[in-house]
């Protein structure tokens, strides 16, 4: 019930944040990762604050579907690996840390730059996808409408990679979708680090999925 209840309090408090700054630009302003403000005012506080909003109703729900996807069955490893506090906390590295993380490349990239603006937390979101899919790479997985089956987990994580690359050549919306490659990276390290056995258990599972 622990494990349940902070995957859905991070639903909630990002969906009310996300809501709350449409209607209020000032904290839409204040919070968004701006990089060049980020290095001039040392606002570092952007690198997490921005991963709460979002650009939109379809951006959203396709970061929080994924998120409550995959992030039960990566909590519930954690709290078994280490205990209800221990995991908690790990998730919370991984999930908040991947937010964090993933928005360094793009610092580096826009610290000069004025006009650049993003958010989303796609970061965060592609750490829990690419942990959940190093213990499950091929069971389950995560509906798409209006496909009426599970797509397996590995297979969803390609088409999230393509899918953030497509949409980061486009540009303009203010969502960071290069934060997704470099989340997911962030995640599968994070995770090979904290449980070293993942590593076997996704060859395994892949193995006994393609011959069997």
């Amino acid at each position: 019930m622990l494990n349940l209840n902070v995957v859905l309090a991070l639903i909630i408090l990002t969906g009310g944040i996300s809501l709350y700054a449409w209607s209020n630009a000032s904290l839409r302003e204040s919070w968004i990762m701006t990089p060049f403000l980020v290095r001039r005012r040392n606002e570092w506080y952007r690198f997490l604050t921005s991963g709460f909003l979002h650009a939109d109703w379809m951006h959203l729900i396709f970061n929080m579907i994924a998120f409550y996807s995959f992030g039960q069955l990566i909590q519930d490893v954690f709290v078994q690996v280490f205990g209800p506090m221990g995991g908690i906390w790990r998730f919370l590295l991984l999930y908040l840390g991947g937010i964090i993380v993933s928005d360094i490349p793009t610092y580096v990239r826009h610290r000069n730059d004025p006009d650049y603006h993003s958010l989303g937390a796609s970061g965060g979101v592609a750490s829990v996808v690419f942990s959940a899919i190093l213990f499950n790479p091929v069971q389950g997985g995560i509906y798409i409408f209006p496909i009426p089956f599970a797509i397996p987990g590995v297979i969803f994580g390609v088409l999230y990679l393509a899918y953030s690359y497509y949409q980061g050549r486009k540009q303009g919306d203010n969502i960071n979708h290069d934060a997704h490659f470099y989340g997911a990276l962030y995640g599968i390290l994070l995770t090979l680090a904290l449980v070293p056995a993942s590593a076997s258990i996704f060859w395994n599972e892949v193995q006994a999925y393609l011959f069997k």
